[in-house]
């Protein structure tokens, strides 16, 4: 099981993707194991593991997005219910909010996904700094649930890290992008209003800048929004003349600086509209400098194909 190059994508020849299967196992069998009496964990862990079949499926025979969709926000409906209700607005939309975007989250990860060691890097570096915010609110099963997605990327990364040897495949970016997203919606819950905000938005900064960068361009360039191409950040900071590794390197980078400033975030020890509103201003400054970075091309395919 291959992936093959193509117009749409920016490797050279065929790689095997199935290396998020080790990911998953690396991950939930320790986690389940360490916390095994922890009921939120252990649904954490049942959704966490339907979102991975999910991608293997989609691995083995691309699935449609309704089908995606709703498996994603089946698996995120049981994660809120069982203790990721946020306190905004005292309504159902405290229980709607973080399932939609739980959803999103977990499909920018997939998005971020395009390039060697990029998604596996901002994993590792988000999964070890996130971890420390959840100990420090008593979110202990989370906490070593991210630890052990921390470890299980860093140990996949030397194989995925240019030239990659190995894919991670929807199996694994899916199911990352699906813990990174509910933990940061678990440790951030019961946090005051601002902060709810503020906090997820910093934690996963590097996907929704990507994810937005590509929504952008393909709007205004009037392409289909799911068709593949090399039109992400990593492919534009590859056009500026930084080399696979070093694009890798940046996007931790600032998944690590985003991380960390969230700490404080959560902790209460600075007022969060101010980060909120730096990173806010900072993601739609880079959106809008990246699209100035040329991408497409007379030559490209304009037909469907994954994102």
């Amino acid at each position: 099981m291959t992936d093959r190059p193509s117009a749409r994508k920016a490797h050279k020849s065929p790689t095997p993707y199935l290396g998020g299967v080790v990911i998953v196992l690396g991950v939930l069998l320790p986690s389940a194991v360490l916390v095994s009496g922890d009921g939120r964990l252990r649904t954490l862990v049942l959704a966490s593991l339907a979102i991975a079949l999910l991608g293997f499926a989609d691995d083995v025979r691309p699935l449609s997005a309704s089908t995606r969709l709703i498996v994603e926000g089946l698996a995120a409906t049981a994660v809120v219910t069982t203790g990721g209700r946020i306190h905004l607005f005292e309504n159902p939309l405290d229980y709607l909010l973080p399932v939609l975007w739980i959803v999103v989250i977990t499909n920018s990860f997939n998005l971020l996904d395009n390039m060697d060691g990029a998604a596996a890097g901002v994993a590792s570096v988000t999964g070890a700094v996130l971890a420390i915010p959840a100990f420090m609110v008593g979110q202990r099963s989370v906490g070593v649930l991210l630890l052990a997605l921390a470890c299980g990327c860093a140990g996949f990364l030397p194989h995925n890290w240019a030239p990659a040897r190995i894919f991670m495949g929807d199996a694994g970016s899916l199911f990352i992008g699906f813990v990174i997203a509910v933990s940061a919606v678990l440790v951030c819950a019961s946090s005051r209003h601002e902060v709810i905000v503020a906090a997820p938005l910093m934690v996963t900064f590097v996907a929704t800048v990507d994810t937005c960068v590509v929504l952008v361009a393909r709007h205004r360039a009037g392409r289909p929004l799911m068709l593949g191409g090399t039109d992400h950040v990593s492919h534009r900071l590859r056009r500026l003349g930084l080399s696979t590794w070093q694009v890798a390197a940046v996007l931790s980078a600032t998944a690590a600086f985003t991380c960390l400033a969230a700490i404080p975030v959560i902790r209460g020890w600075v007022p969060a509209f101010i980060p909120l509103a730096f990173v806010a201003g900072a993601g739609a400054l880079l959106v809008w400098l990246l699209q100035k970075v040329p991408v497409y091309t007379a030559h490209d395919e304009t037909s469907p194909g994954p994102a």
